[in-house]
Formats: structure tokens, C-alpha cells, sequence
């Protein structure tokens, strides 16, 4: 059975509510009714400290470097259920130094068109128990609120009290990956 939406802003505490939870893979649905949109996607992952910045060029999970040195979180090559992207997790294995798996998607800046996430018919993110697949948390269709941003902060895992949380994060970026990295301290 699928879970309740969660709104922009709303955290879950996947570990304390799931004791024995030691992975999760994270989808991500993004449909437009514009092909050429959607074949400028960009998914990422980004590993960050307490401090909201990328650990290294290393811990930025994409299409062009699948898995982080540890490959505690990797790419899943073949995303099922719907979603556009999926991230497998192993929860027990993410290095100490990251304190959060911060979740974006951008569209790609070679597009000759001028397209926005305004032009997305749906904008999801959501958490599957890795052991079995069952969905634990989803966000409501972010896709209403964005019109000009060309990126997005769909969502973060991060550490608390011991245990990890999920947050439905939903910031959109009119300047894409070049605000998303500037954020989170990424050289471009």
C-alpha cells in the first residue's frame, strides 16, 4: 500500500519508526509532456556534511559516476516502479563524514530550448525499503508549484539522533545546477 503524500517541508523518521531498516532506494518520477524535456533530465546525488556541502567531487552520484568510493549509495542502472532515477542507499555503510544525501535534479544546460520545470506534469520523490520494496514515504506532485526553475532539491536523507530521517525538500532553482552547486559548494 503506498504511502500518504508528504508535503513540501514534512520529515520522516524512517530508522526510529524502522528499527531494523539497513537500506532504502530513493525514486524519483519527473514527467513532462515534452519529450525533448524529458530527455534532459539530470538526476543527482549529492553526499554532504553537516554543513549542507559535497564531501568531494567523488560523492556526487550521476549518469557520468554511478556510486560513491564506498558505493554505500549508487545509481541503480535500470530505475523500476515508475520512477525516472532510482539511488540505492545502504544505510549502515555511509561514510561518518556524510550527514546528509541530498537528492537534486536539473535539466541539462546544452538544451538549444529554453524549458523550465514549469513544463512538469509530475515532480516525485519517494523511499522504498530496500528489503522487499515496500514504499515507506512519497511526496506530494511537487510539479504545481515550479515555474521558471531549471533545478531542483527534491529531497534529503540525513542523520539524526543516531538514525536517519527523510525530509521532502521541494526548493526549486532558476539557475539550475549552477545554484544547486553554489549551495553546496561544488566547483563547477
Amino acid at each position: 500500500m503506498p504511502a500518504a503524500p508528504m508535503k513540501r517541508g514534512s520529515n520522516a523518521a524512517l530508522t526510529r519508526e524502522i528499527p531494523n531498516l539497513h537500506g532504502v532506494v530513493i525514486g524519483v518520477a519527473l514527467v513532462s509532456s515534452e519529450p525533448v524535456l524529458n530527455d534532459n533530465l539530470v538526476v543527482a546525488t549529492l553526499l554532504c556534511d553537516d554543513d549542507h556541502r559535497v564531501l568531494s567531487d567523488e560523492h556526487m552520484v550521476f549518469f557520468n559516476q554511478l556510486s560513491e568510493p564506498t558505493m554505500s549509495v549508487a545509481q541503480v542502472t535500470q530505475a523500476a516502479g515508475g520512477d525516472l532515477e532510482q539511488i540505492e542507499v545502504d544505510l549502515d555503510d555511509v561514510p561518518a563524514g556524510v550527514h546528509r544525501i541530498v537528492v537534486v535534479a536539473y535539466l541539462n544546460e546544452g538544451m538549444g530550448h529554453r524549458r523550465t520545470f514549469g513544463q512538469l506534469r509530475t515532480a516525485r520523490i519517494r523511499v522504498l525499503n530496500l528489503d522487499g520494496g515496500a514504499e515507506l514515504v512519497s511526496s506530494e506532485n511537487l510539479a504545481p508549484a515550479l515555474s521558471q526553475e531549471t533545478g531542483l532539491i527534491l529531497g534529503e536523507l540525513y542523520r539524526h539522533e543516531g538514525g536517519w530521517k527523510f525530509k521532502v525538500v521541494g526548493q526549486g532553482y532558476p539557475d539550475g545546477i549552477t545554484g544547486i552547486a553554489a549551495d553546496h559548494g561544488i566547483g563547477l
